[in-house]
């Protein structure tokens, strides 16, 4: 990891993640607010992108009294999954807000040499196959007293690739 913050106010020291560093990443709490399954525009195989549109959380700020609830530094992300394939899952009640629990890493359920990947809803549960990800943290955290930005906040819905900075 990078020792020189690009976002000292959070600590926040890359703006740009893959799978690399999934250890020392985390999803808990994370509000996704658009998902995308796209293909490529050529014979790529497998020819499916799934992209998420979320507020990654970057770091939960504990309470100064005498406060006593927890403030967050969040930043709008895209998490892109290339060449995904066998993306099953569920989803419901429609009327919640998909909010993530965590994001596994599972070892090949077989002899193809891609991980399966869980992402672990609070009212879903999304599965699919990539060799990996990359998550751009489109704007710099923004520390607020709940666990998710406003559109104003995050610009809008986007699945733009592009980090800040």
């Amino acid at each position: 990891m990078n020792d020189v913050p690009v976002h000292p106010p959070s600590g926040l020291s890359k703006a740009t993640w893959n799978e690399a560093d999934h250890p020392v990443m985390g999803w808990h709490d994370c509000r996704i607010h658009a998902v995308s399954v796209g293909e490529y525009d050529d014979d790529t195989l497998p020819p499916a992108r799934l992209l998420l549109d979320l507020d990654y959380i970057v770091r939960w700020v504990d309470p100064v009294r005498p406060a006593t609830h927890f403030t967050f530094w969040i930043a709008p992300a895209t998490l892109v999954f290339e060449r995904a394939w066998q993306i099953t899952g569920t989803i419901g009640p429609a009327h919640d807000l998909l909010e993530i629990a965590d994001l596994h890493r599972l070892d090949p359920p077989d002899d193809h040499p891609e991980p399966l990947w869980h992402i672990e809803g609070q009212n879903f549960d999304l599965r699919l196959r990539a060799s990996g990800y990359r998550q751009h943290l489109r704007r710099p955290p923004r520390h607020v007293p709940r666990q998710l930005l406003t559109m104003a906040e995050r610009g809008g819905l986007s699945f733009a690739e592009e980090s800040f900075g």
